[in-house]
């Protein structure tokens, strides 16, 4: 089948492309201008791109398929030659679901929170037991060389595999406005916690939970939902499953119980008791009690799909986290440099915890760009403050793209700067202006260069290039 991709460059489209290849599928793409690590991937992937989007180009290829990125609306002239001569379209996700879910054993890790983290978990306990699982990461799995690949077939073997996939919430495409997990017919379900966030499609909590319901209305009556037992939102979302439900947390008497939790540097040791009875004893070359969580939700999961407690610890031990969690990516001025993809409330206070844990010596630098469709606007604006408890220093970039909101609706990183300031932490901020000058970056390394000492941690946390940051503190690393 010829399939194109339109906006093919997004981390999890292009993902897709390669799978698509690897199935033996005709795949080209188009996007804007790519950059590394991207375009590199696709290049060596052998995936035909194009720089552009081009309604004669497109006429020319006449694909059997096309795949309408998230990021893709009405105007793109490829699309609307798609609409024009009524092609046959999908999302990405549905696409998924139709291509590389079908018949196989679904795994689905949601969550507002540790969603990658516990996908790139599942499979690669999966594949350590040797179950040669199928998945879809949205992030850059460090236990694999793709973000996506399809359950290998054998002509041999009729049984179904196990895919596991990143059940995103957020919607799925311009003509289809539905969570992108709906897509994924969930076996084996897993809501890890459940916030506020994606304030660009969601009102408000509610919504949210009204999505992962219908999720959960699609989990067949021989499968199982696990749920963050400490969690009053995941349990509403749960009410009336219409299969088991099993309960993962430190409260007393969850299904799946964690105990015993030893945190030692940049690893974690803790004990699972399964309905009360020792299930085993577990460490992860992880820090942090979110990333704790995140492994028992994996192991719960993968334990539903037939894995034993030992092919577990074994699998466990040798786990490599996914890129931009906690990851060291180089030193400055005698500073180790860390980057993760925390911009939640949630998730920032638990990544400065586990800094706490791994680098219990050194002072915390913190460096966060307003970036996401929630934390640009002031939905936390005071929460986001406390967050930042444990950091000696917080640098707050400007709001990514200010302009989409009017002043009473966009985060106020001045009033943040008074209310970290009261805490007893140094905090700055640069000047809303200098969102429009993509090396801002420059300044945050000049307020940095005040603070640090050596053997002290400078995290960056966001999902964008914090004004050219990342370069300039690893320059020669």
């Amino acid at each position: 089948m010829n399939i194109h991709f339109i906006g093919v460059g997004g981390t999890a489209m292009g993902s897709v492309a390669i799978a698509c290849k690897m199935q033996g599928h005709h795949v080209t793409g188009s996007d804007g201008p790519l950059y590394p690590p991207m375009s590199t991937v696709l290049d060596q992937a052998g995936i035909i791109r194009f720089e552009g989007y081009s309604a004669d180009r497109l006429q020319t290829l006449v694909p059997d398929l096309v795949v309408v990125g998230n990021a893709i609306s009405r105007g793109n002239e490829e699309l609307e030659l798609v609409l024009d001569l009524r092609w046959d379209m999908t999302s990405m996700a549905e696409l998924v679901g139709r291509l590389f879910i079908a018949k196989n054993t679904s795994i689905v890790c949601c969550g507002t929170h540790g969603k990658t983290t516990t996908s790139c978990m599942a499979a690669w306990l999966l594949e350590s037991a040797g179950f040669n699982p199928g998945f879809l990461i949205g992030g850059v799995p460090g236990s694999f060389d793709v973000g996506c690949r399809p359950v290998p077939t054998d002509i041999h073997n009729t049984r179904a595999g196990v895919f596991v996939t990143e059940g995103d919430e957020y919607d799925t495409a311009f003509f289809d406005k539905r969570s992108k997990f709906i897509h994924y017919r969930p076996t084996i379900a897993i809501i890890n916690n459940l916030e506020f966030d994606h304030a660009d499609i969601f009102e408000n909590t509610e919504a949210i939970i009204r999505s992962f319901q219908h999720m959960v209305r699609l989990i067949p009556r021989s499968g199982v939902l696990l749920v963050h037992a400490e969690d009053q939102n995941a349990h509403i979302a749960a009410q009336n499953a219409p299969c088991p439900v099993e309960f993962v947390g430190t409260l007393e008497g969850a299904s799946w119980q964690i105990t015993d939790i030893i945190e030692d540097g940049s690893s974690t040791t803790w004990t699972i008791l399964r309905n009360g009875d020792v299930y085993g004893q577990f460490t992860l070359p992880m820090p942090g009690e979110h990333n704790l969580r995140n492994a028992t939700m994996a192991i719960a999961a993968t334990a539903a799909a037939g894995l034993t407690s030992e092919e577990q610890q074994r699998g466990l031990a040798h786990f490599i986290a996914p890129k931009r969690r906690l990851e060291e990516i180089g030193s400055w001025k005698g500073c180790t440099v860390v980057d993760d993809f925390a911009h939640h409330p949630t998730a920032i206070a638990a990544t400065i915890k586990a800094l706490q844990q791994r680098y219990p010596a050194g002072n915390i630098h913190v460096v966060f760009e307003p970036r996401s469709n929630t934390t640009t606007r002031n939905f936390f604006q005071h929460e986001l403050a406390q967050c930042f408890k444990g950091a000696s220093t917080v640098c707050l970039g400007p709001v990514n793209r200010p302009e989409r909101y009017s002043i009473d609706e966009r985060l106020n990183t001045d009033v943040l700067v008074q209310e970290i300031t009261s805490l007893g932490i140094k905090a700055v901020s640069l000047a809303p202006d200098r969102a429009t000058d993509p090396h801002w970056g420059t300044d945050i390394a000049d307020i940095l260069a005040q603070h640090v000492q050596p053997n002290d941690v400078i995290a960056i946390l966001s999902n964008g290039d914090v004004g050219g940051l990342r370069g300039l503190l690893t320059q020669g690393c």
